[in-house]
């Protein structure tokens, strides 16, 4: 009887761990939509040119200061980040405080969901 609870307690934990997770993941759709504040700066596509800031194609996972072409900031280049996603979540909350020196001239994305929507959206484009 004691390992039935045991099992039941478990299943349950590992339920309501796995919900969570699934709910702090962000919603493509959505961070397609709120990437619409980004494309007077950035374009998206697979070969895509740059504009004032880089092509973001195949960001996520990549080191920072990487794309062909693109004049970056001494910031930016002498950073040494990667930009996963907890990095892309600092950096999308508050460019210039995160990175001082940053040519990022965006103000950031306030609420949470926003950036993690968008993370999420970024992290289709491979």
């Amino acid at each position: 009887m004691k390992s039935a609870k045991l099992i039941a307690v478990g299943t349950a934990i590992v339920l309501s761990l796995s919900a969570t997770s699934a709910m702090a993941a962000g919603d493509v759709k959505k961070g397609a939509k709120v990437f619409k504040k980004c494309k007077a700066c950035h374009t998206v596509e697979q070969g895509g040119k740059n504009k004032v800031g880089p092509n973001l194609f195949g960001i996520v996972g990549k080191e920072a200061a990487k794309v062909e072409g693109f004049k970056y900031s001494k910031a930016m280049k002498n950073s040494g980040l990667t930009w996963d996603e907890a990095t892309l979540d600092s950096y999308l909350k508050k460019p210039r405080k995160f990175l001082k020196g940053t040519k990022m001239s965006f103000a950031g994305l306030k609420k949470e969901k926003d950036r993690k929507n968008i993370i999420a959206y970024l992290n289709t484009l491979k």
